[in-house]
C-alpha cells in the first residue's frame, strides 16, 4: 500500500510538471533545490525516482534499494516543500512516509516478493 503514494505522486510529476514545477518555484525553501538545477530538471528527475522506487516497493524488487531511493527523494522535496507551510499536516505526513521506508530499508522485503522468490526465501503453498 505505501508504494501507492509514490506511484502517484510520479506519475503527477512526469505528467503535470509545470504544475510541481510551480509549487516548487514558490514554496518557501525552494530556491534550496533550484540552486543546484533547474525546477523541471528535478521534478522529472524525483518523477522518475517516486515510480522506480514505487515500483520496487510494490514488487518487493529490490526493496531495500528501492526504500534508500526514495527516502533520498522524499527528504529534499520535505525540507523544500514543506517546512514553511501554514499547516504541518504534509510534513508529518512525509515524516511518518520517512518512518515507513525506513522500515522497508532496514527489514527489505516481506516473504511474497520478488526479492525473497530469487533468494528462495518465499513461502510454498
Amino acid at each position: 500500500m505505501l508504494s501507492l503514494i509514490f506511484l502517484v505522486a510520479g506519475t503527477g510529476h512526469v505528467l503535470n510538471t509545470e504544475h510541481i514545477v510551480g509549487r516548487l518555484l514558490e514554496a518557501q525553501y525552494g530556491f534550496l533545490a533550484t540552486a543546484i538545477a533547474p525546477a523541471r530538471l528535478l521534478v522529472l528527475l524525483a518523477g522518475a525516482a517516486l515510480l522506480v522506487g514505487g515500483l520496487g516497493l510494490l514488487l518487493g524488487f529490490r526493496t531495500r534499494w528501492a526504500a534508500g531511493l526514495l527516502i533520498l527523494v522524499v527528504l529534499p522535496i520535505t525540507i523544500t516543500i514543506q517546512i514553511g507551510r501554514p499547516t504541518l499536516g504534509p510534513l508529518f505526513k512525509n515524516v511518518a512516509i520517512m518512518g515507513a521506508l525506513l522500515f522497508f530499508a532496514t527489514h527489505g522485503a516481506g516473504p511474497y516478493s520478488v526479492d525473497a522468490f530469487f533468494s528462495g526465501r518465499h513461502e510454498s503453498p
